[in-house]
């Protein structure tokens, strides 16, 4: 028997980035921008934006280099299901928002949906003009930072005074 993972599962990262899509108008992204908004819309708080919607953890920036596969098993469960378009383009398989992802997400009235959709508009304000490039120079450059705070913190209390 598999143990139950609620946290950045497959189901839970596709939630997450209805939302993001949602917020987006329209708009297309690839596979790895949701990745890094994915990271974004959880830490916001790493890049000066809301509070993070999730406590930070100790090398949390791994998250984004390891969430590739279980954030495309979470878009297709999505797709599956008819709440997100994916497209076929000379860039890639690209992702948008339909009719049913508003309608879908506009059901989600508690506090964590609000939470998720206040900073879901967020990220795309923040980074939706990026290019894909910029997106990427930018996760990269920042990725040592998040939740290096922590090995700070231990290397202080494994001092001896």
């Amino acid at each position: 028997m598999s143990a139950i993972r609620p946290f950045n599962s497959p189901l839970e990262c596709g939630l997450r980035i209805l939302f993001v899509l949602n917020s987006a108008n329209g708009r297309t992204a690839d596979l790895q921008r949701l990745i890094a908004y994915d990271y974004l819309l959880v830490h916001s708080g790493d890049v000066d934006g809301p509070d993070s919607l999730h406590p930070s953890v100790p090398y949390r920036g791994t998250e984004f280099l390891v969430k590739r596969d279980v954030m495309s098993i979470g878009l297709n469960e999505m797709f599956s299901r008819e709440l997100l378009d994916k497209t076929f383009d000379t860039a890639g398989i690209l992702y948008r928002s339909t009719k049913l992802t508003t309608a879908f997400v506009s059901l989600l009235k508690s506090e964590y949906a609000n939470s998720l959709r206040d900073r879901a508009d967020w990220v795309v304000m923040r980074f939706g003009d990026m290019k894909d490039t910029e997106l990427s120079a930018y996760m990269t450059a920042s990725i040592g930072k998040w939740g290096a705070e922590f090995e700070r913190l231990t290397a202080i209390n494994e001092l001896e005074l």
